[in-house]
């Protein structure tokens, strides 16, 4: 699937759903309260949403509870019904991703193998439990490859036999909707993607920016 406009993909998904008079069960890989704000906006009077937090490469630990404790914040305030789910987080299921990942930037085959981690995770969730469809917030943030994403999901929705909600959610000014939302919620907004990796590199770019603009 080349060139696919999923955002298209997933409004037509959603237009089919409404003339026929259905409304989904769905499970939302969530990796933070802020990227989930535009999503369930756009999504949340056409699906029956439950939130999954899994997201076992987060570093450190306080910064891992401090999102999960949030996702939860910004279902109350936005009036999400469904639940939300924080399946034990095990960094250990990360290893193999972090060999990878040690060695190359943010973007990379890495990144790929990460998505998929969590989706895997999602989709069988979906599957033991009778979801209709699993998805992912991932793709509302500019730093992610979408196309990785949605490809990722259509492999998973031939293996577990659950259907894949095609999403772009950056399309229609989403990212920048998701920080005008993270302000209204008040909620917390973290500077880096999560592994320990671009927390590393967060630092070594603020103290770069530090010391440029000290002249040091």
């Amino acid at each position: 699937m080349n060139n696919i406009n999923y955002n298209l993909e997933m409004e037509k998904i959603i237009d089919k759903n409404r003339k026929e008079g259905l409304k989904p069960k769905l499970l939302m890989q969530v990796c933070c309260a802020p990227c989930s704000t535009t999503v369930m906006h756009r999504i949340k009077d056409d699906f029956d949403i439950d939130m999954y937090f899994y997201n076992p490469m987060i570093y450190p630990k306080t910064e891992l509870e401090k999102r999960s404790d949030y996702v939860g914040v910004l279902a109350k305030r936005i009036g999400i019904d469904g639940k939300v789910i924080v399946p034990e987080n095990d960094v250990r299921d990360f290893y193999d991703v972090a060999k990878k990942r040690k060695d190359s930037a943010e973007g990379s085959e890495a990144c790929y193998d990460c998505y998929k981690l969590r989706l895997r995770e999602t989709a069988k969730y979906a599957k033991e439990h009778g979801y209709d469809y699993f998805c992912t917030t991932l793709s509302i943030s500019p730093y992610k490859n979408s196309k990785w994403i949605n490809e990722i999901g259509r492999g998973l929705e031939e293996e577990y036999g659950v259907k894949y909600l095609y999403s772009d959610f950056k399309k229609r000014n989403g990212y920048q909707m998701s920080i005008e939302l993270s302000k209204k919620y008040q909620l917390y907004r973290q500077s880096y993607c999560g592994c320990v990796f671009s927390y590393n590199e967060m630092k070594e770019h603020n103290e770069k920016m530090k010391n440029d603009d000290t002249g040091l």
